[in-house]
């Protein structure tokens, strides 16, 4: 599980990133808001720890931005603050779960696992959905086209084959593995280098549209809407 805490306690954070590795978990720690979007949008986690009091961005302005951001990660808010129209706040800016300091480690795993499950759920759910969308741009499921605005965007199939598996996981990291498969399928005699080609020219084609094709190196490709 990769997991991305954001805590600006530098005692707490230490804390928490020792425990939670020891649990099978790969931690980025942050401590600011800057900083926490920043290494969200680079490292695409599979769930987020978010402390609300933070400087910088304050915890609800990270997730917020975030969300606006097309970033769909599920978010654990960790926090002093108990009173439940801070909850309500979260909730409503996007989180997804909400645990209160002081806390039990017992209790934060398993509420981290169950959120990432979850969200595999989400996922898999969204990718069999008819339509899917990042900023202006859109695919069709049933017409199998992929529209900048209104109009048809000019793709070669292999773009298009791409562009269509990122547009179902936008903010995620897909490994290009799975993307070589999705955009050659049955085409073994085809070097595994081909897909950084078919990605390169997708990325020029996306210039200019707000929406990004990032490559994280060790992770493969997301997409992502600019701010």
């Amino acid at each position: 599980m990769q997991l991305l805490l954001v805590e600006d306690d530098a005692t707490m954070q230490a804390t928490l990133q020792r425990s939670l590795t020891r649990r099978g978990m790969a931690v980025t720690a942050v401590g600011d808001g800057h900083a926490a979007l920043a290494e969200w949008r680079a490292r695409a986690p599979d769930v987020v720890v978010l402390d609300l009091t933070l400087p910088g961005l304050d915890g609800l302005q990270v997730l917020e931005r975030a969300r606006a951001s097309g970033l769909h990660t599920p978010v654990l808010l960790l926090t002093a603050r108990g009173t439940v129209g801070d909850r309500v706040l979260g909730l409503n800016a996007g989180a997804d779960d909400y645990l209160p300091k002081p806390f039990d480690l017992d209790e934060l795993e398993a509420r981290l696992r169950a959120l990432v499950r979850r969200g595999g759920e989400v996922l898999e759910a969204k990718s069999d959905a008819s339509a899917h969308a990042l900023g202006a741009i859109r695919y069709e499921k049933h017409s199998d086209i992929i529209y900048l605005h209104d109009a048809p965007m000019d793709l070669t199939p292999r773009e298009q084959a791409l562009l269509r598996a990122l547009l179902a996981q936008p903010g995620r990291a897909l490994p290009k593995e799975r993307l070589y498969e999705l955009v050659f399928p049955g085409k073994s005699e085809v070097q595994f280098e081909a897909i950084e080609v078919v990605a390169y020219r997708l990325r020029k084609k996306l210039t200019g549209t707000g929406v990004a094709l990032m490559t994280l190196r060790g992770l493969g490709y997301l997409l992502k809407a600019e701010a």
